[in-house]
Order: C-alpha cells, then structure tokens, then sequence
C-alpha cells in the first residue's frame, strides 16, 4: 500500500460525501490543439461512462480490427466517471465507425465528434481537464467553510499528488512495478508494464512530495535549534544532512509558502515552460507565489533534470537507477481556475466545477479542500 498523503493546510477538516460516479463526476478534456482538417489519421472526441481508458481502447481495438499501439490518445480517465476525451485512429478506418456506433453503445460509448488530423495523438497532448463534482450530505455551516476555503486554497494552490487512480485497486500497483524493473516479473502487454513502471515513479514522486511538505511544516513550526533535533529523528532519514546550519534555517523561515524552496530546486514557468535551477530561495519564492513559477519533483529514469545543492540531498533518496524507462520533471504544485460553486440547500449538495492542468488529479483537489484522503 502507498503510503499517506500529507496536507499542509490547517483549515478543520468538512463533512460530506463524494461519490465518484458517472452521474457525480464529470471530466472533460481541453485539447491542446485543433485538429487540422486534413492527414492520415482521424481524431475522434468520445464520451464514456463506466469504463477506463484502457478498456475503452481495447474495445476500438477488437471491433477495429487494430492493435491497440495503432490508437492515440492524450490522458488516462477515470473510469468511475463520465469523461470526454479525444483519441485517434488511422483515418482509413473512418468508414468502418457508423458501423460500430451501436456496439460503442452497448458499452457506454458515443462518438461525439470527428475530425482529420495530420497525427497520431500522443500522451500529453492536452491542455488540461475541466472537471464537475457533486457533493452530497453537505450542511449549511460547512457550505459556507467550503467556500472560504476555496478562495484559499485558489490562491495558495495545492499539493501536485498522483491520485489513488495511479496505483489500482489494492494500492499496490507501483510495486509491480518495482517488480518489472528488477526483472522478478514479467508483464507481456507493454503498455500495460509502462504503466505500472510510471506506478512506481509515481510513488516515489509522492514519498518525495510528502517529505518536502513535512520538512516545509517543520520549518514553519519551530525554532532553528528545535527544527535541527527534529531534522536528527530516525523518522525523517531523507533530510538528514551536514549543510544544516541555525542561519540556514533562520533564512528558510522567511518564506511563507507551504513548500519552502531549497537551493538547487528544479523550478519551472507556470503553468508552462522551461525548468531552471533555483539560486535564490528568497527570490524565487516571491514568483511562486504570484503563480510565475512552481517547483517540480523527479520522476525517476533516464534523461532526467536533477535537482542540485540542499534540492539534491534530499531526492536522491527517491530515485531509483534500475529505473530504464526516460525520467522527468513534474509539478509539485499546481492551481485549480475557473472555479464554480453552488450550494443547493434543499438537497444539501454542492456543485463545484474548476479546471486542472494536465496530469493533476481533481481528487487530490478535494482531499486539499476537504482536509480529509481516501474519499
């Protein structure tokens, strides 16, 4: 099992529920381009309730006649929703789509719309996800802490966390993963083994993530002495270093952001662009907080931008080597926009739609809003 998320927000946790249903979560993928109008493949925008993405891909492949790898497609959506997405397929099977509709739709699917486009769609090809939540059992006094606490956490951002989404079922996905890269198992659907693999990175990207807000807490809580003897603690091996010092300290307490930065941070523009190496924590944390810049954590693997200075210390004890698939950088915190609330107090539900950019999860949003995991 992965271990717990950790929250640094202080706001009393709210009661209501979440159900994760076709009727009470709705995703919609916002593309990262239009389609040309012309080219050898087909780019199709597709609704399905009760269905991954996977599956759905392995219907279009049996009933297309065509290997999975031949099919495109952007993101993952969760399969307790109602999702729209854009996939592509070779634009040669266009004629063959009126005839499938109608096993589309035994299966929950229906194809919204098509266009021609001159590639095939590949992951990360998105802008981000609009998303749609229905809470229920929601009382009037907790509405309101509701919306006090989104007009904080819109402007503070939140933790980039992968969701319970990533890891399966059991949780326990990531340690297939481990299990593949250290050859005691063997998993014959590439697709499927790349996909417990980033299981894997995932988790070490969370463990990392959680260590860094721990420490950020630390920081925020004690004095520099007291903040040293807790940084000594067996409990928190990943931040035990020599390059501690009261000063070191004292000038880490001056930023106030959840995630106190560290010199050597791969930083990145927000919500795109170029990562660097932060210099000056004092500086840099000014642009995080105007929403200019975020910092980012390693997905373990090749090719990978490594954090470097106090940064470095502490992630090197979240990458793996044995990791042989490419690494990367992602966001360790991000903004929901476009937020919209509506209580409906007869039924003492609360509509809340906003939008995430691409690869931040809307439940980790609501575990930051709610103060509560495993919703």
């Amino acid at each position: 099992m992965h271990s717990a998320r950790f929250y640094p927000f202080t706001h009393s946790p709210l009661q209501c529920h979440f159900n994760a249903s076709s009727r009470d979560f709705v995703v919609k993928e916002i593309p990262l381009y239009e389609p040309s109008g012309n080219g050898e493949h087909l780019l199709i925008y597709v609704r399905k309730k009760g269905l991954s993405t996977f599956e759905m891909l392995e219907l279009f492949s049996q009933i297309l006649g065509i290997k999975v790898r031949d099919i495109g497609y952007a993101g993952l959506k969760d399969k307790a929703a109602t999702t729209y997405q854009y996939i592509s397929i070779p634009r040669s099977l266009e004629s063959r789509l009126n005839l499938i509709s109608p096993i589309l739709q035994e299966h929950n699917i229906k194809i919204l719309n098509l266009h021609a486009h001159n590639n095939k769609l590949k992951i990360g090809h998105l802008k981000g996800n609009e998303f749609f939540m229905r809470l229920k059992k929601l009382l009037p006094h907790n509405a309101t802490k509701l919306e006090s606490t989104l007009e904080l956490i819109a402007q503070s951002g939140f933790p980039n966390y992968f969701g319970d989404q990533r890891f399966g079922k059991e949780g326990d996905n990531f340690q297939s993963g481990k299990a593949i890269i250290q050859n005691s198992l063997k998993i014959k659907n590439k697709k499927m083994s790349n996909f417990l693999i980033s299981s894997y990175q995932s988790h070490l990207f969370n463990a990392w993530l959680k260590t860094r807000l721990q420490f950020s807490q630390i920081l925020h809580s004690f004095s520099p002495n007291e903040v040293l003897n807790a940084l000594a603690q067996d409990d928190f091996k990943a931040l035990h270093s020599p390059h501690y010092t009261p000063s070191l300290i004292k000038t880490l307490q001056k930023q106030k952001q959840h995630f106190v930065l560290l010199s050597g941070d791969v930083m990145c523009h927000y919500p795109y662009g170029k990562n660097f190496i932060c210099e000056d924590e004092m500086a840099e944390s000014q642009r995080f907080m105007l929403k200019n810049t975020a910092p980012t954590g390693a997905l373990s693997g090749l090719k990978l931008t490594h954090a470097q200075h106090l940064a470095k210390d502490i992630e090197s004890h979240f990458l793996d080597s044995a990791i042989k698939a490419n690494g990367t950088r992602r966001y360790a915190w991000v903004w929901a926009e476009q937020i919209k609330g509506k209580y409906i107090a007869e039924k003492a539900q609360y509509e809340l739609q906003f939008y995430l950019p691409k690869g931040s999860y809307a439940t980790i949003f609501l575990e930051s809003l709610l103060g509560q995991q495993n919703l």
